[in-house]
């Protein structure tokens, strides 16, 4: 949905599919005014929510198309964080993470999901993530390796680490404890507006 969201944005409302020419007229990370509940279809993780909507908030006559460019691209970074949020809870650390497909092309997009998250995020070689995983499984089931974790370590191609930097990472942390709240605050609103 991640990809969904920021198509869905690019080419649909503002018409254009020039992502990067957008993307250049971002400012300063963690600290623009506007948020993006990015539920275009409905939240499954961790809101299991099939009335939830997307919803900018915050919006003043200052806010420029590039404040909520950067909203929808920020929404969907704490969209991530939220599920990552889950797993540390079930005591599962998350010290890195892998992006491919159109997003990994986006030195911005790396930039905000490295920062959201607080940790490194690797681009791979691959376009397609999700099939590549599939041949990975395959390729352990059918005993080619003894271990995804194995499969991981000989196929999988790391081109490129973005980290986070303390600073970033510190706005987007205030950031994320505000976009957290905007979820319970409006969706009682999800089921009446349809």
């Amino acid at each position: 949905s991640a990809a969904s969201c920021n198509k869905w944005w690019m080419e649909d409302i503002l018409n254009t599919k020039d992502y990067a020419g957008e993307q250049e007229k971002i400012g300063k990370l963690g600290e623009n005014h506007v948020f993006f509940l990015p539920y275009l279809m409905g939240e499954r993780s961790p809101h299991n929510d099939p009335d939830a909507r997307g919803t900018f908030i915050g919006m003043t006559m200052d806010t420029t198309r590039a404040d909520l460019t950067q909203a929808v691209l920020e929404g969907v970074a704490f969209a991530i964080r939220d599920s990552f949020e889950v797993a540390e809870s079930l005591g599962i650390r998350v010290e890195r993470t892998k992006i491919c497909g159109g997003g990994a092309k986006s030195s911005l997009w790396k930039k905000i999901v490295a920062n959201v998250l607080n940790i490194k995020v690797d681009s791979i070689a691959a376009e397609e993530g999700p099939g590549m995983g599939a041949a990975m499984l395959a390729a352990v089931a059918c005993g080619e390796y003894a271990s995804v974790e194995e499969a991981a370590a000989k196929i999988v191609k790391v081109t490129g680490t973005v980290e986070p930097d303390s600073e970033t990472a510190a706005k987007y942390e205030e950031k994320y404890r505000k976009f957290v709240k905007i979820y319970p605050a409006v969706k009682e609103l999800f089921p009446e507006i349809g």
